[in-house]
């Protein structure tokens, strides 16, 4: 793999991709088409920005330390770069995909606020190999699963060693697809109370027993909700 200059300045938590090769790889897997709204988020060096941008999509890069996003403005001419954290600033008012190499310490906050982004096509997000793993596995199930798969299709698509950042994480990673449902398990008007019910349910021990599907139809039945969206 071809190596590229990774800057010196690492905000804590992060970990930059170092070769062109493979966030090329990574932007082709997701199957970014051009003129497409792709958000990176944390984008950092600009590794990912760069590779969305050579495959012509528009590009909007989230990144919150302003040396970087200083970096990013010269070195990304063709995206709009947004100096503000992911957990606050709005997300795009039409439809958008991600395609990013998230924090690993803020992976669960971050995909929890991107998910309920009602906009949000799909994504293709960078993360700890475990945190992926634990994510896409339909069973045994964790709360967090089951509610994000009531209306994305979570799936491992590719395992990235750690030599392949700087500085190197203490583990390997993961690319974490996530692709909306066409129908949802749950009606999205329903998201909060479903979130509510089971998390209420897996105070039982035998709630990880139950795969998402599984816990769809027992909100169905137990709310009268129909989940054939109009």
């Amino acid at each position: 793999m071809s190596a590229a200059r990774v800057p010196p300045v690492r905000p804590g938590g992060r970990h930059l991709l170092r070769s062109k090769r493979l966030a090329d790889a990574i932007v082709a897997d997701a199957g970014v088409t051009p003129g497409e709204l792709v958000v990176d988020i944390g984008a950092g060096s600009g590794m990912l920005t760069n590779a969305l941008l050579r495959a012509d999509a528009r590009v909007v890069a989230i990144e919150p330390d302003r040396r970087f996003a200083a970096r990013l403005r010269r070195a990304c001419p063709g995206a709009r770069v947004v100096e503000a954290d992911a957990l606050t600033t709005p997300w795009p008012r039409e439809p958008f995909r991600v395609v990013a190499n998230l924090p690993f310490h803020r992976s669960t906050d971050i995909c929890r606020r991107l998910f309920a982004a009602p906009l949000l096509t799909g994504a293709d997000l960078i993360v700890e190999w475990d945190f992926a793993v634990k994510r896409a596995r339909l069973w045994p199930s964790t709360a967090q699963t089951v509610i994000w798969t009531a209306f994305f299709e979570l799936t491992v698509v590719r395992r990235i060693e750690a030599r392949a950042f700087a500085p190197v994480p203490s583990v390997a990673a993961a690319v974490l697809r996530a692709r909306r449902r066409e129908r949802p398990l749950v009606r999205p008007q329903d998201a909060a109370r479903y979130e509510a019910f089971v998390r209420r349910g897996f105070r039982d021990h035998r709630a990880r027993e139950r795969d998402p599907h599984a816990w769809a139809r027992l909100w169905e039945e137990s709310s009268g909700s129909r989940r054939t969206v109009p």
